[in-house]
């Protein structure tokens, strides 16, 4: 019986022994998984024409026989305290009159994306806009016939304490037809469509370009298993102009992983957008196929063909780690372990209800 009951013990010992080193072995390996993971790191526009939407444009008006888009845009340079005179064609190509309120603004970039706009009537200009002067009948409405043409001449007075650098603006005709209906709220609103025709304005004086990237930052969306399907993140970054001209930005994309690694070379390329004194405008670019699990370090260059010397950057990192793979290991961890502490629970109460065997009745 002796004997019985120490090969009995002896057996239970040898199990118990290769439970703890399977689950061992499985804890070590879930958590070497999981320190390896650790470890790694938690981790737009082309160049516009003269303003034309098919129906009536607004143009530099032509010398005699010219063209009418001879000139794209208006080109002026002028000196504090000085007088420029030009004019503005509005084109009529549709096959009814046309009536127009005619009005001079600045110009911005858009927020988003950094396309050139005219401020809308409603907004008053602060630099160019208020320098330009048209006739007086402008005041008003201008009325364009069917296939016909009006010539509006206007003056640029310079301001004597004018900065130095580059102003820019525009001449814009506001349909006064409403051509639309779109909602805003509750409130429906009459939409009109206006055309403008941009004007640069030079100051003579110190030249000083200036660009600055900011903001960089990264959005990661990774699926949910990591390696089946390839991770995306969209790159967005702020350009700034803090010069007094107008700058023509080129930027360069690249990142970097551990050890130096390159995971993303754009080249530099030219944006095809105007950036225009003062202004700030956010780019963003799609990365469609980024790290999954890395440290990774996205560096955004900018500069300006027409400035060498011009150049900005910033950077932003970040970690990619297959959050989802991450959970699942330690989620099976926690699970392991609750395993075995319950198990051993159990053996260690069966032990000890076990009865003691009567010696005397063995003998």
């Amino acid at each position: 019986m002796r004997t019985r009951l120490r090969t009995r013990s002896r057996i239970r010992t040898r199990r118990r022994r290769r439970t703890r080193s399977a689950l061992y072995g499985l804890l070590a390996g879930l958590l070497m998984l999981g320190a390896g993971l650790l470890g790694t790191g938690l981790l737009s526009a082309t160049p516009a024409a003269a303003a034309d939407n098919g129906t009536w444009g607004v143009f530099p008006t032509p010398p005699a026989g010219a063209a009418m888009t001879d000139r794209a845009y208006f080109f002026h340079q002028g000196e504090a305290g000085s007088t420029v005179t030009d004019s503005a064609t509005i084109l009529n190509s549709s096959d009814k009159e046309l009536t127009f309120q005619v009005f001079a603004t600045d110009a911005v970039n858009t927020p988003v994306g950094g396309a050139f706009a005219l401020l809308p009537v409603e907004t008053g200009p602060k630099d160019v806009g208020t320098w330009i002067a048209l006739p007086p009948q402008t005041a008003t409405t201008v009325t364009v016939p069917p296939k016909g043409r009006k010539d509006i001449p206007f003056t640029v007075k310079v301001p004597a304490d004018a900065t130095p650098g580059d102003h820019v603006g525009g001449i814009v005709a506001l349909n006064t037809a409403v051509e639309g209906v779109q909602k805003e709220g509750k409130v429906q609103v009459g939409v009109k469509r206006s055309v403008g025709a941009r004007l640069y304005f030079r100051v003579p004086g110190p030249v000083t370009p200036g660009l600055s990237v900011e903001d960089v930052k990264v959005d990661r969306a990774a699926p949910l298993l990591p390696w089946v399907k390839k991770a995306r993140a969209k790159v967005t970054y702020t350009l700034v102009n803090r010069g007094n001209v107008v700058v023509e930005p080129k930027v360069r994309v690249s990142a970097e992983g551990l050890f130096g690694r390159t995971v993303l070379d754009r080249p530099a390329r030219e944006l095809k957008l105007v950036l225009l004194p003062g202004q700030r405008i956010v780019l963003a670019e799609d990365w469609a196929d980024a790290p999954q699990l890395d440290r990774v370090t996205v560096d955004i260059t900018a500069g300006a063909a027409a400035y060498p010397d011009l150049s900005a950057g910033s950077a932003a990192a970040f970690l990619a780690v297959p959050w989802p793979a991450l959970g699942a290991v330690l989620v099976l961890a926690g699970a392991a372990i609750a395993w075995w502490v319950l198990r051993r629970r159990r053996r260690t109460g069966a032990e000890d209800a076990e009865p003691t065997p009567d010696l005397a009745e063995a003998r």
